[in-house]
């Protein structure tokens, strides 16, 4: 057991010391997280900005009328809703129809007739129902002013003018930019602790120290469980670094499941250390650092480190052979949907996973004569 501590501390140390990985693990991933976080942010916009409504009208209501359509004006107004009144050589329905206008309203004794740009239907919708409203109102005022003509006004003195409004059935039930890339990059830079851990064995061989460690009176069991640990704690350590930044500083909202997150990380950082302990022992070729890296861009890219894949089609049968697409879809559902039962198969299939890689190992470095 002190062989194993002594040996987790030494690779711990080591670690620590080197300058380029605690960059790459900590700065690297806190900058990419900010740029992309920030230069993205309109791409996770979901609202929509409809902008001014220009309407023109040719008004032939009587006297009586005319001053409730007056008012109406003034209170669509405030909703950027803006009358110009056609002119006699003006032809309406020919400014619609080639957009110089978003709607044209002919008001007479027999009702209104809207004509709106089909181009547009967002504007047109919201002219007619603008226009319904007035319609609605004015139908009110004429049946109270039959009855009782001094309160006929009344039907437009608290006239609406917030026309629209929207209201999310599941308020902020999708990330944000800085949200979606908190988790992408943190799941992404998980998997590179399979990079780190690639060199699992080569540092020694590299060292001249690899025949003093089998020399010495240390299992190669201490050695590689006192290695695998080290890793693991030193990736872990960064990844609860990387976290607390983006959710102090950044504001990203990691969810009220925090704990059950980082286990699902955990088991993340335990199986890309195993995949780079397992290409250390099986290849001495210095391409296998090419390889890894190779397979870890090809990962991150299907698994939306760098962009969101919105509908990936026939791109989804490839997107889910990335360990990063069920990684980030289960951390997503448990942070939005409260699924915390979305933890189970992911953590089981990276633990499943780590645990057949690492027996392989195992067995392979016993019957091995050196490292």
């Amino acid at each position: 057991m002190s062989s194993i501590l002594h040996i987790l501390k030494k690779e711990v140390i080591t670690v620590f010391r080197n300058k380029r990985t605690l960059i790459f693990m900590l700065a690297f991933p806190l900058v990419l997280m900010l740029v992309l976080g920030s230069a993205l942010s309109n791409a996770f916009d979901k609202t929509v900005s409809v902008g001014e409504i220009h309407v023109l009208y040719k008004n032939d209501l009587n006297k009586d009328a005319a001053p409730y359509f007056h008012t109406f004006q003034q209170y669509a107004e405030k909703s950027d809703i803006h009358f110009e009144k056609a002119g006699k050589n003006t032809d309406g329905l020919k400014e619609v129809k080639l957009g110089n206008a978003d709607g044209y309203a002919v008001l007479n004794g027999h009702g209104i007739r809207l004509y709106t740009n089909g181009r547009n239907s967002i504007k047109g919708s919201i002219l007619e129902g603008v226009f319904s409203a007035f319609a609605d109102q004015y139908n009110l005022a004429a049946e109270v002013m039959k009855t009782a003509p001094e309160k006929g006004g009344a039907a437009f003195e608290k006239i609406k003018h917030n026309y629209i409004q929207t209201e999310s059935l599941l308020p902020n039930k999708e990330p944000g930019a800085m949200d979606y890339y908190a988790i992408v990059i943190t799941t992404m830079i998980c998997l590179y602790a399979s990079l780190g851990s690639s060199a699992f064995m080569q540092v020694e061989r590299t060292r001249k120290t690899a025949d003093r460690l089998i020399a010495a009176p240390v299992r190669k069991s201490s050695i590689f469980i006192g290695k695998l640990f080290a890793d693991v704690l030193v990736y872990t350590a960064c990844i609860a670094l990387i976290i607390i930044v983006s959710k102090v500083v950044y504001k990203a909202n990691w969810g009220n499941h925090l704990p059950l997150v980082f286990l699902v990380l955990l088991t993340e950082i335990i199986l890309s250390v195993s995949i780079g302990i397992g290409v250390s022992i099986f290849s001495k070729s210095a391409a296998t650092g090419a390889i890894l890296n190779l397979f870890i861009q090809l990962s991150a890219f299907f698994g939306g480190a760098y962009f969101k894949i919105e509908n990936p089609g026939k791109l989804q049968a490839v997107m889910d052979l990335s360990p990063l697409t069920w990684i980030n879809q289960a951390i997503t559902k448990i942070i939005y949907n409260n699924d915390l039962s979305a933890a189970t198969p992911v953590a089981a299939a990276n633990l499943g996973i780590a645990l057949l890689i690492l027996f392989i190992s195992v067995t392979a470095l016993q019957k091995r004569e050196g490292l």
